[in-house]
């Protein structure tokens, strides 16, 4: 009855396609309730969740520090649509432990990777772009060709409402590959105003690239004075605390925040070298603004994670051990039943592709999963109370407030599939 109502009000019953779960063919539980590593639905039924809202609760839900930031912050403040101290103590707090010059607060990853492809074309005097299958940036026209994540999901190649003439100056590469991003930099040069990549994918499953390939892209930008765009709205602060650029020791002249950085509250980020970021209005003639961009709320609770990340560097190193305990246990029951799988990890988060490959490192090796196999056997866990992403082309992520416990029941519900 309740999913019917909201069919009426919301298309789809969603306000993002992937949580109508059509490909899975069942009803998508309505939560009311989140404590710790758990969601509880309207009926009260109780779900160990690795969704963790796409990857932001990197804590966990409603963890006693977001509570305690949060509550302060609602009976001092709520939105002043001008500039906040609570903004400097973020920026100044950002940019030197993550090494940056400066930073645009805005309110969503997508706001954080449309920004930097404007900032990178004003900066740069050009207009195309590179962008790589299966990785996404945001629901921005120019990234809605082969995206990957939902666009995946629903078999959707290029959106519709996206007019040709934009995806003109998008060139699409293969992850992963060198051949084809020298191929585009030899015909489109001196025209390429930007790379923006996934450093480590995780909108087509978890797929980690060559490091080879990375290091190949800062050089070829540098080469040719294009933009690196470092895409870390997932991978920031979750794989390691610098994310990717700890992880490869490669540093883009652009990197996109978002999930984490705000605590689990609306939030994105773009930031990086100095000489580009100072294009931005009001210093600069790039136009970007948002009203609610730096929110004091947010600020404050994202300043308080991200504190607590930095401070304590075990966080990193328990949530590696979490994560590797999970990993060698699925293998280990996916052997015993004799099902063909990859699974690809990097960190906290990571993907089961069920398929005959022996590796996957690309949009084209993900789209041979077994889909059919996908959707069963998530169908299964989700109605034995275990909430994983309804997609193959999507990451599931472990928090500080998951347990052994939890991984114990989530491989006994895998061992009746």
């Amino acid at each position: 009855m309740d999913i019917e109502r909201l069919k009426s009000f919301l298309v789809g019953g969603v306000n993002s396609p992937v949580r109508a779960f059509l490909n899975l063919g069942i009803e998508p539980p309505i939560f009311e309730r989140s404590e710790g590593a758990y969601l509880y639905d309207i009926s009260g039924k109780k779900y160990i969740d690795y969704i963790m809202s796409w990857g932001s609760l990197i804590l966990g839900h409603r963890s006693n520090e977001f509570i305690k930031q949060l509550n302060f912050a609602i009976s001092n403040y709520d939105s002043f649509g001008a500039t906040s101290i609570i903004e400097l103590k973020f920026a100044e707090f950002i940019c030197k432990t993550q090494k940056l010059d400066m930073i645009r607060m805005v309110n969503s990853g997508t706001e954080a990777t449309m920004t930097a492809i404007r900032l990178s074309r004003g900066y740069t005097k050009r207009k195309k772009i590179i962008k790589f299958s299966g990785n996404y940036h945001g629901h921005y026209d120019a990234f809605l060709v082969k995206a990957g994540s939902g666009q995946m999901t629903f078999n959707i190649s290029i959106s519709e409402g996206v007019n040709s003439s934009i995806l003109e100056d998008t060139i699409v590469c293969e992850y992963n590959s060198i051949d084809q991003v020298k191929a585009a930099f030899d015909k489109y040069g001196d025209d390429i105003a930007a790379v923006i990549v996934e450093p480590i994918a995780a909108n087509m499953g978890v797929v980690i690239p060559d490091k080879e390939f990375i290091i190949f892209l800062r050089k070829i930008c540098h080469e040719y004075n294009s933009v690196l765009i470092f895409d870390e709205v997932i991978t920031g602060f979750r794989i390691a605390y610098r994310g990717a650029r700890e992880y490869f020791g490669v540093e883009p002249d652009l990197v996109t925040f978002g999930k984490i950085i705000g605590g689990g509250l609306p939030c994105g980020a773009v930031a990086g070298k100095r000489e580009i970021m100072n294009k931005l209005a009001p210093i600069g003639n790039v136009y970007q603004a948002g009203t609610m961009s730096g929110n004091p709320i947010v600020m404050g609770v994202g300043l308080n994670v991200l504190n607590i990340l930095y401070s304590n560097n075990q966080i990193y190193s328990q949530l590696e051990e979490l994560a590797l305990k999970f990993e060698e246990e699925l293998s280990s029951i996916l052997n015993k039943k004799g099902i063909s799988y990859v699974i690809n990890r990097c960190a906290s988060m990571m993907t089961i592709f069920y398929t005959n490959k022996r590796q996957i490192k690309n949009y084209s090796d993900a789209l041979e999963s077994d889909i059919n196999l996908f959707n069963r056997v998530t169908k299964t866990l989700i109605k034995n109370g275990i909430f994983i992403p309804p997609s193959q082309f999507e990451a599931l992520f472990l928090s500080l407030s998951h347990s052994l416990m939890d991984i114990e029941k989530t491989i006994e519900i895998f061992n009746i599939i």
